[in-house]
Formats: structure tokens, C-alpha cells, sequence
């Protein structure tokens, strides 16, 4: 089986970052997917899928709005804290706020966070 790093790897080569063309549905099938493995991973004290999930997640980021939250905040805080860190809550905060800046809290605004991660993630490919 692949690494979680290689399975991130595919992923980000797979979809690229034209987020008008990436499914969303899809997207959200591979989170459950990876979650499960996550989940198996951790019953049997092999862990190693927070990168493949950060990206899956950030992805639904790009994508989603507050409806996908729930979805987010499972894998944020349904497996372990090493996920949990990885799984970034400024995205959550950002769409329960429609994307909109925050900087009393210091939130960037939903674009900025994805060029954000889209400028992390370019290196992979």
C-alpha cells in the first residue's frame, strides 16, 4: 500500500488545482474512504494517513461551503490529534463565515486561504 505522502501525491497530480473542474462528490467519497483507513490504521497503532486527509480535506475547502463542515470537523477531530493538527480550522471557521475575512480573528478571507494552499501544494507536483 502506498504511503499516505504518495497517496497526497496522487491526489494533488489527479485533480490538480482547477477547482471548477475537480467533482466534489468525489472528493467526498475519498475522505469517508480515507477516514476508514485512518480509523483502521489507528486500531492496529500504524498511523500515516494525515497527509493524504489534509489534502483531501483542503480540497473540500476549495470547494465546499458550510454544508461540508460537518464532514470536516469529523476528520478534524474523529481520529487522533496528530489529524486533528493537520486538518486546518481556519477552513472550518472560514466557511461556517460564507469565506468572508475575519481579521478580528485573524481569518483570512476563503480565496487567500486557497492560494494559500494550492501555493504549498504546487511544490508536489
Amino acid at each position: 500500500m502506498l504511503t499516505s505522502d504518495e497517496r497526497a501525491e496522487n491526489f494533488i497530480k489527479r485533480f490538480g488545482f482547477d477547482f471548477d473542474k475537480i467533482d466534489k462528490n468525489q472528493i467526498i467519497s475519498l475522505i469517508n474512504e480515507e477516514f476508514e483507513i485512518a480509523v483502521e490504521e489507528r486500531k492496529r497503532c500504524f498511523y500515516d494517513s494525515s497527509e493524504c486527509l489534509r489534502v483531501l480535506c483542503g480540497y473540500l475547502f476549495c470547494l465546499g461551503d458550510i454544508s461540508d463542515v460537518p464532514l470536516l470537523e469529523k476528520v478534524k477531530y474523529g481520529i487522533d490529534m496528530d489529524v486533528g493538527t493537520m486538518i486546518d480550522g481556519e477552513w472550518i471557521i472560514s466557511l461556517k463565515n460564507n469565506g468572508i475575512e475575519m481579521e478580528e480573528y485573524d481569518i483570512q478571507s476563503k480565496q487567500e486561504i486557497i492560494e494559500g494552499f494550492v501555493d504549498y501544494y504546487e511544490s508536489w507536483l
